[in-house]
């Protein structure tokens, strides 16, 4: 008896050695990372920033309310082993884009309006490309949680529906009727935004006229989802859906390595919880005999993969595969 809890102990003791706590965006980490010779290499994307900014970019509120469940029926369809949107739909340049949320939790309405422009795009056949204003949603919708300080995809989705969403494109591009205005900041020590902190962040205020110069009026540039719901956490269905009608929004647990993500197959290896985090999916792949999710980040183009990154998928890695919602547009 004695010498199984001995045996226990040492295994336990074993586990902790394994993955010792190392400062969080440190070298030491991202030595520790790539020693271990997993599926993905750690770099620095943070040299120049408070890590107070950092917890900031998390700004999703994990396991809130559900929308309902859409199941696709994937029995008709033969899936690719690898499905990228971006060469799938070319004709939809949303699908593409890396935007920046700046000093702000507001991923879980980045993730939301990077998938609904594409699927705009996408469901009309390439006639209608638009950006879906991250501002309008982030400073309007007063049931999706707390702005800049966290929010609830699934509420994203159904605020689409109900109440519409106007265009704006990146800060200060003057693109569409509500431009995202909170400026972005420098995560590297040389560089023209000014550097990144945890303080300010406050949610602008919601607007409903557009910038000065752009026609039609707020009214009239509303878009508007018929049907949004929440995903099966079923590969097969996910992908299936992507497949059918283009990203979707997805959220997980963020640790500290992701932080340092540069390439590879993202799966968790040192650090502690950072917060959720909302992101678009739009594919999937193998790679060297990993399966993994494509996705697109918001954290500017100079943070991992030129912006993007890929996650073990099929595992329910960090929850990604619970978290994924989607919808059509009218």
């Amino acid at each position: 008896m004695w010498r199984l809890v001995y045996l226990c102990l040492v295994s336990a003791s074993s586990v902790a050695l394994a993955r010792p706590r190392l400062p969080p965006l440190s070298h030491e980490m991202v030595y520790f990372i790539n020693k271990a010779n997993t599926t993905w290499k750690a770099g620095h994307n943070f040299p120049n920033v408070d890590y107070s900014y950092v917890r900031k970019l998390c700004g999703t509120l994990l396991k809130g309310p559900k929308l309902p469940t859409m199941v696709q029926y994937a029995g008709d369809v033969k899936l690719p082993e690898n499905f990228d949107s971006r060469q799938n739909w070319p004709n939809c340049p949303t699908i593409k884009e890396i935007r920046d949320q700046g000093s702000c939790g507001s991923c879980w309405a980045f993730g939301a309006a990077e998938a609904i422009s594409d699927r705009v795009c996408i469901h009309s056949n390439g006639k209608v490309s638009v950006e879906i204003s991250s501002e309008d949603l982030l400073t309007c919708c007063e049931s999706c949680g707390m702005g800049c300080n966290g929010g609830y995809p699934s509420a994203a989705w159904n605020f689409w529906n109900e109440e519409g969403l106007v265009s704006g494109g990146l800060y200060q591009s003057h693109i569409g009727c509500r431009p995202y205005s909170i400026e972005p900041c420098e995560h590297h020590v040389n560089g023209s935004r000014p550097a990144c902190t945890g303080e300010g962040g406050s949610t602008p205020d919601c607007v409903k006229k557009c910038e000065a110069g752009y026609t039609p009026s707020y009214k009239e540039d509303k878009h508007f989802g018929k049907s949004s719901y929440q995903l099966p956490s079923d590969q097969t269905s996910i992908m299936s859906e992507i497949y059918k009608n283009g990203p979707v929004e997805a959220a997980f647990t963020v640790y500290e390595d992701f932080l340092l993500y540069k390439s590879g197959v993202y799966q968790h290896v040192s650090g502690e919880a950072v917060g959720g985090h909302a992101i678009k999916i739009l594919g999937w792949g193998v790679e060297h005999g990993t399966p993994y999710w494509l996705a697109a980040n918001s954290w500017n183009t100079d943070w991992g993969d030129n912006g993007f990154f890929k996650m073990l998928r099929g595992e329910d890695h960090c929850g990604i595969e619970s978290e994924m919602v989607g919808g059509i547009p009218q």
